[in-house]
């Protein structure tokens, strides 16, 4: 009786949550593009601030990926971060009624569209890797625009009602959403027939997953995401949608880089080098809007010690390479 009690009592509060969010979001979608960034300024104001949401895990993240960064600058990204969140929200809210195929040109442009274009149209399949970059939501979105169909995964809400809510703005131009799951058959099936595939390269992956160096600390990743690229033969390419500008609703959709394993590239003859090549690309990714990535994304954790000393010892060869390379540049010179 009390099970059954607290599952008509969740339900409730889902309900509630969705009503509220689908107001928030009718109201976002009449708002002026100027007024929807001040109204994101105010708020990302108060969650860097009087009301700080997962303060904890920003300063702990800020400190180990940026240790010298002065407080003061810190609390700047900070902010930068919450703005750009808030307004990635509000352009998902926009996109439904503002981005389709007369005008996407006054919203988006393109960075190695040719080669991009290159691959979708090829009979093999293809492997994209983003991260939580600049607005990957409104990239996947784009992409449907456009016509090009991809299969996305991605973990299945708790709530039922914002799931499917959020699944038909993912699904609304094409994109095929999957949950993670399971979805391994499904995945298989359609690279065998040559799809496209979409991934965030930057989950965490828990003790067991393949552990290496993002932006200069430890981070287990799944190996799964290289082991499709692998297994199909399919290439795999970095790209990004970023908010260019700073205005709302103006994106750059770019290709960092690629790794076609049939061509026997040094970066796609194993898993360990595939995973590594694309952490190296979320790192350039990064470096392109530091703000617009997710610094309370818990995407760093403390690896297990055996995996720690290995990272380290990796990390001191690195190193002393790179001395006596720098000194037989000088002494050359």
């Amino acid at each position: 009786m009390k099970s059954r009690l607290r599952l008509m009592r969740q339900r409730a509060l889902d309900a509630i949550a969705y009503a509220m969010v689908r107001l928030i979001v009718a109201s976002i979608q009449v708002m002026p593009l100027d007024m929807g960034d001040r109204f994101c300024r105010v708020v990302a104001a108060i969650l860097s601030g009087p009301l700080p949401v997962r303060k904890q895990v920003i300063q702990t993240t800020l400190a180990k990926i940026f240790p010298n960064l002065p407080q003061r600058k810190q609390k700047e990204l900070t902010f930068a971060m919450w703005h750009h969140l808030m307004l990635m929200v509000c352009e998902v809210a926009w996109a439904q009624r503002r981005l389709h195929r007369g005008n996407w040109h006054r919203h988006v442009r393109f960075h190695g569209n040719r080669t991009m274009l290159q691959y979708m149209l090829s009979d093999r399949p293809s492997v994209y890797v983003t991260g939580h970059f600049g607005n990957f939501e409104v990239g996947g979105y784009t992409m449907g625009v456009m016509g090009v169909g991809t299969l996305t995964i991605a973990r299945r809400l708790d709530n039922q009602h914002l799931h499917q809510w959020v699944e038909d703005f993912r699904s609304a131009k094409g994109q095929s959403m999957v949950d993670k799951i399971g979805c391994a058959p499904i995945v298989e099936k359609h690279l065998s027939e040559g799809g496209m595939l979409s991934l965030l390269g930057d989950q965490h992956a828990g003790e067991k997953g393949l552990w290496t160096e993002f932006c200069g600390v430890p981070a287990s990743c799944h190996k799964a995401l290289a082991l499709f690229s692998l297994t199909a033969s399919a290439p795999m390419l970095s790209v990004y949608t970023r908010r260019v500008d700073g205005k709302p609703m103006q994106f750059e959709s770019g290709l960092l880089g690629l790794v076609d394993p049939a061509t026997g590239s040094e970066n796609g003859q194993s898993v360990g080098q595939l995973t590594e090549w694309y952490n190296e690309q979320l790192e350039s990714m990064i470096d392109l809007a530091p703000e617009q990535y997710w610094w309370l994304h818990r995407r760093w954790r403390k690896p297990p010690e055996k995996v720690a000393r290995r990272l380290a010892k990796k990390r001191e060869k690195a190193l002393q390479a790179s001395t006596v390379s720098t000194a037989s540049t000088s002494q050359a010179a």
